[in-house]
């Protein structure tokens, strides 16, 4: 008998082991970004040329960068920076995903064609390609950063929603509800809805992890957040230039960026364990 097949016979669940190590990793960012700032002994932006490039030590456990700046306070800084990038880069392109995947998937016809149409438009540009130009177009910043997200990644979660609604829409609980009177939008809110959004729940967390990169690469390219705040990606930039006599300064960011995608890609696949797991 499996491991999963036990579980069930003996009617308890466990979460998957990924899913827990996940969900760790990334509250140990949220404390960090939510308590560590108040505790920082330095100013992530004040700069002090004359402890520049001091190598990781007593004074600056991560060393500081070109400016004097202490690495570990702009890392903790920079937490809710990116932070803020992963959750409200899905949540546009979630939201309007699934709205657009619920109505084409429901009405098909003309609906259908014009919806699908207008994605296969988005989906014909390079992504990396278009955002920048979206944001370029606006201006560098969060702002416009959330906007190009938003008008862009919304195709993924569409596609995901609608093809769920294709087959939940023939479902005989549907088709009963219809019977009876029951509205469309009710039917879509009450009984589409919640059966096929399970899917695009899963990958806002992969989607997460790509934001995440997505961000600190614009960041890198001067698109994202600017200067001098303290943004990942932005650290990573601004240390480039000195990554063979002083790498602390891109490396630490970069194993901040790995680490919290890592515990946004323990979450999506633990997830997608325990559905499948799932009775």
């Amino acid at each position: 008998m499996s491991a999963a097949q036990t579980e069930a016979a003996g009617g308890t669940s466990r979460w998957p082991a990924s899913l827990l190590a996940g969900v760790a990793i990334v509250l140990a960012w949220l404390l960090v970004a939510g308590l560590g700032p108040s505790f920082s002994p330095h100013d992530p932006i004040a700069v002090d040329l004359a402890n520049a490039l001091v190598p990781p030590g007593s004074d600056h456990v991560l060393g500081t960068d070109s400016f004097g700046r202490d690495i570990l306070t702009r890392i903790v800084h920079g937490a809710r920076i990116d932070l803020m990038m992963a959750f409200f880069g899905v949540v546009g392109p979630f939201l309007l995903g699934t709205m657009v995947g619920l109505v084409a998937g429901n009405f098909g016809g003309v609906a259908d064609a014009v919806l699908m149409r207008i994605l296969d438009v988005t989906v014909s540009f390079p992504y990396f390609v278009l955002v920048i130009a979206i944001v370029a177009v606006l201006e560098p910043g969060l702002t416009s950063y959330f906007v190009s997200l938003t008008l862009v990644n919304w195709v993924s979660y569409a596609r995901l929603v609608r093809s769920e609604v294709l087959v939940l829409r023939e479902a005989d609980f549907v088709l009963a509800a219809r019977l009876i009177g029951v509205g469309e939008v009710r039917v879509m809110s009450h009984h589409l809805l919640p059966n096929a959004i399970t899917p695009a729940v899963v990958f806002v967390f992969t989607d997460a992890v790509l934001t995440i990169v997505l961000g600190s690469s614009l960041g890198f390219l001067g698109l994202g957040v600017q200067p001098p705040a303290a943004e990942w990606g932005v650290m990573i930039a601004e240390g480039q230039l000195y990554l063979a006599t002083a790498w602390w300064i891109c490396v630490f960011p970069g194993l901040a960026i790995a680490t919290l995608a890592f515990g946004f890609s323990l979450i999506a696949d633990g997830l997608a364990k325990q559905l499948h797991t799932a009775p």
